[in-house]
């Protein structure tokens, strides 16, 4: 079965809560703070292997959540790591933001093209710290330490686009399927009916010393780019292919349609959906060279193939032309002419391949541009006026600070005010117009505003 595009729930593991603890020995009846800290919960990471073929795995399973970390003890005892949770996803698999309740895609998070390349969809939560840090000059005896952080949760979407170095495109009943069958050892289905194709096949050529994978994509028809007939289903398919192999029906089919005319709709849905497709590299077949008949059309068709190419060479013959101007003559039924087709596009995919290894030297760092994205956005907060006397404050890593805080303990209680100090959320409520007594309010806990002016920091000498 092909699964192409899913969407599932991820939770990093929490945190474990640090430890509030004294050495108490024998001998020793002023022992200091000894508490260990939690340990990190585990991230859900997501990994592109190329043993994988599909997302079926995510098909009926959507929510994953990776192991919390333990919670650090006495006698300066750190909490055990949570494990990572890795996803494996067939190479070729772009993974986006995606917003459950306005069902709405978001930011692009990784395109995975390489197996072993990996990104980190929702981290987890980093162990509190225990008392053990909290010790200062004026403070010799922290009664409190900090609980384990919240992991993140959040949807992806996974889509997974076809690999395949070259693409055969072309309107239904083409010939595409028999093509691909004839080229390789894929056996998808034929018939003599169009869009007996719903899925995309793939199989691997070889020719010579050369090979490549191949991808039979479904039927195109006008109007493909505004989504009529699945059009955008099978269109973004086509997207990473590095050769497109447009197969032109001579006959017109049954329905008589004309191939000139079929050939300038695939052209031009192509280019509307994407405007880098209509400039991908290309090589057009003549298919059904075998039904009598079609010698004129054909050589109509090879000249308007050797006008397109001029063109796209800046009306220059002699220019290199992403459009091959040799008309591939063939028939995929009797498999006249389709060595040589093969051969074409095996040197074709070869030397694009060599191109792109030359720049790969820019390889994309998902992790780490994913990373400074979400660091950026979390350390964001806003200040909003729910009503007379009444604020709210909203942010990633305020709200963290606030979970993560032992609201039991008074002492934990005034740390987290001087950090909301250090993070600058005393000046934004200032700016916002909170009052000596008004309520600000974070996640579900309610505070009385004090303003900062003449508030000794006590808590100077830690690292917030």
């Amino acid at each position: 079965m092909f699964i192409d595009k899913v969407r599932i729930n991820v939770r990093g593991g929490n945190g474990g809560a640090g430890c509030m603890s004294f050495r108490r020995e024998a001998h020793v009846p002023k022992g200091g703070p000894d508490g260990g800290d939690g340990g990190h919960g585990g991230n859900v990471i997501v990994q592109a292997d190329a043993s994988v073929s599909s997302l079926i795995e995510y098909r009926f399973k959507h929510h994953f959540k990776a192991e919390r970390g333990t919670h650090g003890r006495g006698s300066r005892m750190h909490g055990a790591q949570g494990a990572d949770l890795v996803l494996k996803v067939p190479v070729g698999t772009v993974v986006r933001e995606y917003f459950e309740e306005e069902k709405e895609t978001g930011e692009l998070i990784a395109d995975l093209t390489h197996d072993g390349e990996r990104v980190t969809v929702a981290r987890g939560g980093v162990g509190g710290r225990g008392n053990i840090h909290f010790v200062t000059s004026t403070r010799r005896a922290p009664a409190f330490a900090e609980l384990g952080e919240p992991a993140q949760e959040g949807w992806i979407e996974l889509e997974m686009k076809l690999m395949a170095d070259a693409a055969l495109v072309g309107m239904p009943s083409a010939g595409k399927s028999s093509l691909i069958a004839k080229m390789s050892a894929a056996r998808p289905k034929i018939a003599d009916y169009p869009f007996t194709t719903l899925v995309p096949n793939l199989g691997v050529a070889t020719s010579g010393d050369l090979s490549f994978v191949v991808a039979d994509v479904p039927g195109l028809i006008e109007g493909a780019h505004e989504g009529r007939g699945l059009g955008h289903e099978f269109l973004r398919h086509i997207e990473r292919t590095a050769l497109i192999v447009h197969v032109v029906d001579l006959t017109g089919d049954y329905e008589g349609r004309d191939p000139l005319e079929d050939y300038e709709v695939i052209n031009r849905e192509l280019a509307l959906y994407a405007e880098e497709l209509g400039r991908r590299p290309r090589i057009v077949v003549a298919n059904k060279i075998d039904v009598p008949g079609t010698d004129e059309v054909c050589a109509q068709l090879a000249e308007r193939v050797r006008a397109d190419s001029i063109a796209a060479a800046g009306g220059n013959e002699f220019a290199p032309s992403p459009i091959d101007p040799k008309l591939y003559r063939i028939s995929a039924l009797t498999g006249k002419g389709v060595e040589s087709l093969k051969a074409a596009i095996a040197t074709k995919v070869h030397e694009l391949r060599e191109a792109a290894r030359e720049r790969a030297a820019a390889e994309v760092q998902y992790d780490h541009i994913w990373e400074h994205k979400r660091e950026a956005r979390e350390a964001r907060f806003f200040v909003t006026q729910e009503g007379p006397g009444v604020f709210r404050v909203t942010g990633t890593r305020v709200e963290r600070m606030v979970v993560q805080t032992d609201w039991e303990n008074e002492e934990a209680v005034t740390f987290l005010q001087h950090r909301f100090k250090r993070l600058g959320v005393d000046d934004a409520l200032r700016k916002a117009g909170a009052l000596d007594g008004d309520e600000i309010r974070i996640v579900g806990r309610s505070f009385e505003y004090e303003s900062p002016e003449g508030a000794v920091d006590v808590y100077q000498e830690l690292d917030l």
